[in-house]
Formats: C-alpha cells, structure tokens, sequence
C-alpha cells in the first residue's frame, strides 16, 4: 500500500490537514498553515501580490527569504540574508518614471556599498511565468558566490 504523503507548510514545514490544505492551495496558490496564512494576510497591505507570490515560491523551495525587510535605508521587497541578494518586483512605473529609475538606481547602489546584489524582477514576469523565475532565482543563488 501506498504511503500519503500529508502537505506542508511552505514556511515552518507542520503538516498539513487536508482542509487546511485544501483552502491554502486555492487561496494563496501554496501550503500554508493557519498561522502563516493570518501572515501573509497581514503583509498583504505592505506587499505587492507579485512580491507576495515570488516570496512564497522560493520559500517552496527552501530559500530562506524574508518579505519586507527593512534595511536602515529601506524597505527590500525579498531579502535573502544568507546569501547577500535583495529582490525587488517592480511594476511599469519602475521603468518608464525616471524619477523612480533614478531612486531606485540610488537605493541599489547604497544597498551595493553594503555587499548586497539586487536582483529586480518585473511584476509581468512574475505575473507570467512565477515558477520559471522562482527556479532561475534559485539557480542564480546556487550560482553565487557568499
């Protein structure tokens, strides 16, 4: 006989019953406990949905990042600490405002002197293509030097 293998939560790995998992699976498109759940719901007035679904994909695959980090300068959409690398997702106005292109040239700068890579991912890509990017993401971590 076959042994099932319950869900887990993508971010403290308790399992999962399977209404519990059910209703995270069709609510936020990943496993997530009661408690993380309540989580991203409370982040959901900082975070961008893109930033909220780009975070809980790489949490899926073990990447140990963190939503909304304030740095002393500011607020990083995905930080990965561990790794020296901040994930900004950007809407359009990133680019086609050079007022914003400017801050943002400035704050990855900054967060540049510090020892930090920026990664900046644009929200249509995420929108698009979620899984591709996340799987790149960690590729490109694996890739990159400590």
């Amino acid at each position: 006989m076959e042994e099932y293998i319950k869900d887990r939560c993508v971010e403290c790995c308790i399992e999962l019953d399977n209404a519990v998992s059910k209703y995270s699976k069709e609510n936020f498109g990943f496993h997530l406990c009661m408690q993380h759940q309540n989580l991203i719901n409370d982040m959901s007035y900082k975070s961008t949905p893109y930033s909220i679904d780009l975070y809980l994909a790489l949490r899926e695959r073990g990447i140990p990042a963190i939503l909304e980090k304030f740095d002393g300068f500011k607020t990083i959409d995905i930080a990965i600490p561990s790794h020296k690398i901040n994930i900004e997702v950007d809407g359009g106005h990133h680019v086609f405002e050079s007022r914003q292109a400017l801050a943002d040239l400035k704050r990855t700068y900054h967060s540049f002197k510090k020892g930090y890579f920026t990664l900046r991912i644009p929200n249509a890509l995420v929108a698009n293509h979620l899984y591709e990017t996340a799987t790149y993401i960690v590729c490109f971590l694996n890739e990159y030097p400590r």
